[in-house]
């Protein structure tokens, strides 16, 4: 699963698409949602896996959309976390960070764990390749965020 997320960053950074990470991505998806068992985390795979399938579409599709105009707000409190609103094809990758970072936190099993890890690196790297600017940005709450757990 690791060395397919690997390819698809790969492969989209020399064509500047996050469209083969996202494809590649979805069987690590898939497979998260099969291994997580408890309420929480069983919930948190399946939206991972809705906002990926939706996330594919809408690069497909070219579809731009801007969350921050139409709610008339910068950020949006999601699982614990502020996260920066923008265009919806950038926020949903933002959005699967956080359900990874929800995912690491409250599943057991190692690999669960490390599927986790996967999936919120691949969601930074499709930020990064479809808006740097607001890769920053997420980069700049996480930071923040981590700062504030942080005693």
């Amino acid at each position: 699963m690791t060395a397919l997320a690997i390819i698809g960053a790969g492969i989209g950074f020399l064509i500047a698409s996050p469209l083969p990470l996202l494809i590649l991505l979805l069987p690590t998806v898939i497979y998260e949602v099969y291994r997580t068992q408890g309420e929480s985390t069983k919930w948190a795979s399946r939206l991972l896996l809705v906002i990926v399938a939706a996330e594919i579409i809408l690069v497909i599709a070219d579809v731009e959309f801007d969350l921050a105009a139409y709610l008339g707000e910068e950020t949006k409190y999601v699982g614990g976390y502020d996260v920066p609103l923008g265009d919806l094809r950038v926020v949903a990758p933002a959005a699967v960070a956080v359900l990874a970072i929800i995912l690491l936190l409250r599943t057991r099993g190692a690999y669960t764990k490390w599927l986790a890890v996967v999936i919120f690196l691949a969601a930074f790297a499709i930020v990064y390749s479809l808006d740097a600017g607001y890769f920053g940005r997420l980069v700049r709450v996480g930071v923040e965020e981590a700062a504030y757990e942080i005693p």
